[in-house]
């Protein structure tokens, strides 16, 4: 029996907070299909990549960026999802501190970073592919330990507040914050040094503890 044939893509949803905004990486394509419009990096996995490795690559081609980590978002496959043909893409999601100013190749012909309130408009199913990405990030800061992953090597609680109110949307109770914090254990490492830059009294800093995931989650609805 014959097998109709499709193509695999992977798609990345690499997400920071700048200057205290949620920021998705965008490129501008360089080539059709939409070419000049916006749209998440990524690109055709070749025959001898698997989909990690493929996503990494198409990521420093058209950005210039390295990550440390990506994990698997979710795969699309509607029929009509690209014109040139049926093409199943595998989105993969980034959280990252503030990272370098992108530089556009292969066939990106723009990268940058761009609050997500603001990517509208995407190419292909993109817009689907991102909101679904925020949503994964908003929920995983509830129950993981990722919300370290938007911070420096060394942070305040405050800075890893801000992430989240950032990253959820709304203000948070910042007595009720800390208490839950400090109390996760294994959440925070002390550094045993201190810092004036959050302005006010020195405040503690911290590095990521070992803790993967958070007992008991930290949810939107409790803070």
């Amino acid at each position: 029996m014959a097998h109709p044939s499709f193509a695999v893509t992977v798609d990345l949803v690499v997400l920071t907070v700048r200057t205290d905004e949620l920021c998705v990486l965008l490129v501008r394509r360089g080539v059709e299909p939409f070419a000049g419009q916006d749209a998440l990096p990524g690109g055709f996995v070749r025959p001898d990549e698997d989909l990690g490795t493929a996503a990494a690559r198409e990521l420093a081609e058209e950005t210039g960026l390295v990550v440390g980590h990506l994990e698997q978002l979710a795969s699309y496959g509607a029929p009509d999802r690209d014109p040139r043909q049926r093409v199943v893409t595998v989105a993969h999601l980034a959280l990252v501190p503030d990272q370098p100013v992108p530089t556009a190749g292969s066939d990106a012909a723009e990268a940058r970073w761009v609050p997500v309130h603001e990517a509208r408009g995407l190419a292909f199913d993109h817009d689907r592919v991102l909101a679904d990405g925020v949503e994964r990030a908003r929920a995983k800061l509830e129950y993981t330990a990722l919300g370290t992953a938007f911070c420096p090597a060394e942070f305040t609680v405050a800075q890893l507040r801000r992430v989240y109110e950032v990253v959820w949307g709304r203000a948070l109770d910042p007595r009720n914050f800390h208490r839950k914090v400090t109390g996760t254990p294994d959440l925070l490492a002390a550094t045993g040094e201190t810092t004036t830059r959050d302005g006010g009294r020195p405040a503690q800093l911290f590095r990521r503890g070992t803790a993967d995931q958070l007992h008991p989650p930290l949810l939107r609805t409790d803070t």
